[in-house]
C-alpha cells in the first residue's frame, strides 16, 4: 500500500484520474452487488409464503392484498392484480378494441407486460456488473501503460540506468493492473452468482403467472357493471369494498 500511495503521489492528471476511476467503479459494483443480494435473499424467503397466501385467500382482492403485505419488492402482486384487471374488464372498455379481445388472450397480454417489468425490476444492476467486470482491467492496464510510458522517458533522460532504476518504476506502474483485476473479478463474481438467483426467481415468477393464466381463463368471472357492482361482487365472490382493485 506504501507503494501504491507513492505511485499515485508521484503521477500524473492521468494516472490519478484512472485510479479515482477504478475507485468509483470498485464501490460503485460492491454497492450493487450487496444492494441486490439483499433484496434477492429477502424476496427468495419472502416468494413461497406469498404464493401461498395468494392461494389461501377467500377472493382475488383478498389474495392481492395478502400479496402486498408479505411480498415488499413488489414483482408478485402487480402479476396477480395485472392479471384481475384484465380478466374483468370495466364496462366502458366494451367498444374498444381491447374489450372484444378474449379474456385468455387479455389475461396474457397484461400477464407478459407485467412480467416484463418484473424482470427488469430482478434486473437492474446486473448491466453495471456485467460493465465493470469486463471494463475495469482495461482501465487498469490504460494506467500501467501510462505509467510505463513516463517511466521509460524518466529513464532515457538519465543516461545509463541501471536494472533497479528501471525495475522500480515499471513495477510501481504494473500497480495498476492489479488494481484493475482487484476491481472487476468481485464484480464478475457477483455478476455470475445473482444473475443465477436471478433466473431462478424468474422461473418462479412465470410459473406463477401460468397458475393465474390458468386460474382467470377458466374462471367464471363477470364482467364489472359499474351501475350494479353488487351483482358483479357476488358473482365473483368479491366483498364490495374491494370493486377499486378492478
Amino acid at each position: 500500500m506504501p507503494g501504491v500511495l507513492h505511485y499515485l503521489q508521484q503521477g500524473d492528471g492521468v494516472i490519478r484520474g484512472v485510479a479515482g476511476l477504478l475507485l468509483a467503479m470498485s464501490v460503485l459494483s460492491w454497492c450493487l452487488a450487496l444492494g441486490k443480494a439483499w433484496m434477492l435473499a429477502r424476496l427468495r424467503r419472502r416468494s413461497r409464503r406469498a404464493v401461498e397466501g395468494f392461494w389461501h385467500a377467500d377472493s382475488a382482492p383478498a389474495g392481492i392484498a395478502v400479496l402486498r403485505r408479505i411480498d415488499t419488492e413488489a414483482v408478485l402482486a402487480p402479476l396477480a392484480q395485472a392479471a384481475f384487471a384484465a380478466a374483468v374488464p370495466a364496462v366502458e372498455a366494451a367498444g374498444t378494441l381491447g374489450g372484444q379481445v378474449e379474456r385468455g388472450e387479455r389475461v396474457t397480454r397484461a400477464l407478459r407486460t407485467a412480467l416484463l417489468a418484473a424482470q427488469r425490476r430482478l434486473e437492474a444492476g446486473q448491466t453495471w456488473l456485467a460493465t465493470i467486470g469486463s471494463v475495469a482491467p482495461f482501465v487498469g492496464l490504460l494506467g500501467t501503460v501510462w505509467g510505463i510510458y513516463h517511466a521509460l522517458l524518466g529513464i532515457a533522460a538519465s543516461g545509463q540506468p541501471s536494472l533497479a532504476d528501471v525495475a522500480g518504476p515499471v513495477g510501481e506502474a504494473l500497480v495498476m493492473t492489479a488494481l484493475g483485476l482487484a476491481v472487476a473479478i468481485p464484480a464478475v463474481v457477483a455478476y455470475n452468482l445473482l444473475g443465477r438467483q436471478v433466473r431462478a426467481q424468474g422461473e418462479e415468477l412465470d410459473g406463477f403467472a401460468r397458475d393465474l393464466h390458468a386460474w382467470l381463463s377458466g374462471a367464471p368471472l363477470a364482467p364489472a357493471v359499474t351501475a350494479a357492482p353488487g351483482a358483479v361482487a357476488a358473482a365473483q365472490g368479491v366483498p364490495e369494498a374491494d370493486d377499486g382493485l378492478r
